[in-house]
Formats: C-alpha cells, sequence, structure tokens
C-alpha cells in the first residue's frame, strides 16, 4: 500500500507522513468486481474497507441504508466490537479499497489512538442512525 495515496482519504488525511506510513505498511489495496459481495450481515468480521474509488450499496434485513463512495470506510463496527456484521455490503461499480486485517487493525488502533478514536466517532453516529 502506498502511504502517499492516504493522504486523500479524510480518515488519515491529518496523520503525519510518519503515521501514514504505518498505516499503509498494515494495509493492502484491493480490487473488488461489481456485485462482489465484501461483507454479510450476521458473519464474524475479518476486515476493514476504506473505498478509493467505486460504490457499495449497504443493505440491513434486506433494506438499503445507505451509498459509500470514495473516502468512506465500511466493516469497523464488527471489528471494533468484537462482534457479528451488523450490515451487508456489495459492490455496486468496480471497486478499488484497501483492506486491513483484524489483526492489523486492532494494532493500528493500539498504536495510532487519535485514528481510533476518529473511527470510533464514525461507530457512534452510525449506531445512532441505526
Amino acid at each position: 500500500m502506498d502511504a502517499k495515496a492516504l493522504e486523500a482519504i479524510p480518515l488519515f488525511a491529518g496523520l503525519s507522513r510518519k503515521e501514514r506510513e504505518h498505516v499503509a505498511q498494515r494495509a493492502d489495496d484491493v480490487d473488488i468486481a461489481p456485485g462482489t459481495q465484501l461483507m454479510k450481515q450476521g458473519r464474524f468480521a475479518h476486515e476493514f474497507f476504506v473505498i478509493l474509488e467505486g460504490s457499495v450499496e449497504v443493505t440491513k434485513d434486506g433494506d438499503r441504508l445507505t451509498e459509500l463512495g470514495p473516502g468512506d470506510f465500511c466493516g469497523e463496527i464488527a471489528l471494533v466490537e468484537h462482534d457479528r456484521r451488523t450490515a451487508t455490503v456489495v459492490a455496486n461499480t468496480p471497486v478499488h479499497a484497501i483492506v486491513m486485517h483484524a489483526r492489523d487493525f486492532d494494532a493500528m488502533q493500539a498504536e495510532l489512538p487519535h485514528v481510533a478514536a476518529l473511527i470510533n466517532g464514525a461507530i457512534r453516529e452510525r449506531m445512532a442512525r441505526g
């Protein structure tokens, strides 16, 4: 993962160059085909995604919740809460994303607590919306 690419992502934009390099070492970039299911509601969480290009649809109990695009992220609630996925996410278009697996995500949160605070703030917002 290229640390420079993280500058354009709001979640990581405020990090120092060294901190972005640290995150980049723990993340991979992936290309996802349209129609691919990134996560399924009720399943255990194994990764966290940040969308660089493209869009995904988020559904819960079969109802559309939202569409996420560049700069948005998903999969964090179940990782942070150590629980099952709260929604299903499917790629609407070709998607280029950053993926961070659970162990790396946990390490990032421990090593970069201010990033963890941003992610936890986003979780509280999403859970408040239902």
